[in-house]
């Protein structure tokens, strides 16, 4: 149940839609019938153009390809069944209601069923829709008023053109929902899909069920019905998938594209994404503007934090940094290690979408840290070394007036995710009577970057997009301190033989 003060806000905020959409919305008033006439034949004519007059606060930036692409689609075929998977921010209900409202006024279509995951969540939805045909001047002044008598409610109304739109929740009961004789043309399916229903895949069965059953039957054979899926992909379980099995075609679109710029720079320019996805969670931006829903816990349920030995009791620490090979920026990581025992301990995390420089600094952050105390070795994945980094590497040694040179790790590395979990699980697994040999500095346990490496660990899984550079840089860590210490023992054993086998002379 709404509060007073959410009602009251809702109520401004509708207020201010409705006047800023008659401001935006001005006519020629010197305009004759003949120029009218011909101003709405041409832009009948062409899509974009129409949508960019009627709705000047909608098409504020230059369309994209896959903007304009979807719309033929949309309003060039009656019998239609299209899925937008597109990011928050790609104006995918925005542009899905300048096509229906298009339709509905050119009488195209005559009955629209707007469906959402509640009734309330569908009523606001389609709010917009009800506000312009109430209060566009253009819309007034090309198509006359919509608003008629009788049933106009923010649920419910027939517009003067002659279409009706109904709000429906999920569950509800669409059966026999017509205008007149026309039986349902078109169906809005809006942010159908719920976090909460979607960690059950019996309820997403549920709900398609009902959406096959109760909604799609809904439609009269005969005569051609337009179906749009609106929302993101945000469960490995969820409604959108399944009609992006059934659409005649789909768009998945993210926020930033397979070259990591992004989708619609006219609209969303790099600073600003970036100012967004530095607010949240790396698994809440995959879900919401990648179509990437992340699942935490399915290999690492959680790291493991204690207070690190002073740094004399280790005998050699390692840094081994994890870049980045990917054009979409992926994260680059360094990772300090020290072995105790029979542990692995993790002394310093980096981790970040960082330039080559930036990650060298780390290893001098780590020189300095170290102090000279504990000798430390400094390795990089192979075939990362190239021309341009040797150059950068001895920049930052001049820079700093000391040598640290990386040495390339160029063993055959098996899959990664192989790796991670084969390595790392069994050491961080914490069961009972088995304490874990993975354990993380917990004075570093609120660093930025040791958060990032944390969630990096816990979003592993086999086909996860999620970036793991934090992890490999661990992994990699590990592997070597373990070659090392065989090599070691290879060497012991060596000499050994060589002083044995001298006294047998």
């Amino acid at each position: 149940m709404a509060t007073k003060a959410e009602i009251n806000s809702a109520v401004k905020y509708w207020d201010d839609y409705k006047r800023g959409l008659e401001r935006s919305t001005v006519i020629d008033l010197n305009e004759s019938d003949i120029e009218r006439l011909a101003r709405i034949s041409r832009l009948e004519s062409n899509d974009e153009e129409w949508f960019a007059y009627y709705f000047p606060n909608y098409y504020s930036s230059k369309p994209m390809l896959f903007h304009t692409r979807s719309s033929k689609r949309v309003m060039n075929n009656p019998e239609w069944y299209e899925v937008r998977a597109w990011s928050r921010e790609l104006a995918k209900s925005a542009r899905t209601m300048m096509e229906i409202i298009k339709l509905a006024l050119t009488k195209k279509k005559r009955s629209v069923l707007f469906i959402s995951n509640s009734e309330t969540a569908a009523i606001r939805l389609l709010k917009p829709y009800k506000i312009n045909f109430e209060s566009n001047q253009r819309i007034i002044n090309d198509y006359g008023v919509q608003q008629t008598l009788g049933s106009w409610t923010e649920g419910e109304f027939t517009i003067k053109a002659g279409c009706s739109f109904l709000a429906v929740g999920a569950g509800q009961t669409p059966r026999g929902a017509r205008n007149e004789e026309v039986r349902p043309d078109v169906v809005l399916m809006d942010d159908y899909d719920t976090d909460e229903e979607c960690r059950n895949p019996d309820t997403i069965k549920k709900k398609w069920d009902w959406f096959e059953q109760a909604v799609y039957a809904t439609r009269s054979i005969s005569n051609p019905m337009l179906i749009i899926f609106c929302g993101n992909i945000i469960a490995e379980h969820c409604c959108i998938k399944k009609a992006i099995e059934k659409a005649d075609a789909y768009d998945i679109i993210n926020i930033r594209d397979k070259n990591g710029v992004s989708s619609w720079p006219t609209k969303n320019t790099e600073e600003m994404i970036d100012r967004v996805l530095s607010k949240i969670s790396h698994a809440s931006a995959q879900k919401e503007y990648f179509n990437n829903p992340l699942t935490e816990g399915k290999v690492f349920k959680e790291l493991n934090y204690k207070r690190m030995q002073p740094l004399r009791e280790y005998k050699k620490l390692l840094a081994y940094t994890d870049p980045s090979y990917k054009k979409s920026g992926d994260t680059k990581a360094t990772a300090l290690l020290g072995k105790y025992k029979d542990e692995y301990h993790v002394l310093r995390m980096f981790c970040g979408k960082v330039s080559v420089s930036e990650m060298l600094e780390w290893n001098y952050e780590i020189h300095r840290w170290v102090g000279g105390r504990v000798p430390v070795e400094y390795w990089i994945e192979w075939p990362w070394i190239d021309e341009m980094f040797k150059l950068e590497l001895a920049a930052a040694n001049k820079r700093h007036g000391i040598i640290i040179n990386p040495r390339p790790d160029d063993r055959k590395k098996p899959f990664k995710y192989d790796r991670i979990e084969q390595t790392l699980e069994p050491l961080n697994r914490n069961e009972k009577g088995i304490p874990p040999r993975l354990w993380f500095n917990e004075q570093e346990k609120d660093n930025p970057y040791m958060k990032t490496a944390e969630e990096q660990f816990l979003l592993i899984s086999p086909n996860s997009r999620a970036h793991d550079d934090a992890p490999d840089a661990v992994e990699g860590g590990v592997w070597r301190i373990n070659h090392m210490l065989i090599n070691n023992m290879a060497s012991v054993q060596a000499i050994s033989t060589q002083r044995n086998g001298s006294k047998r002379f």
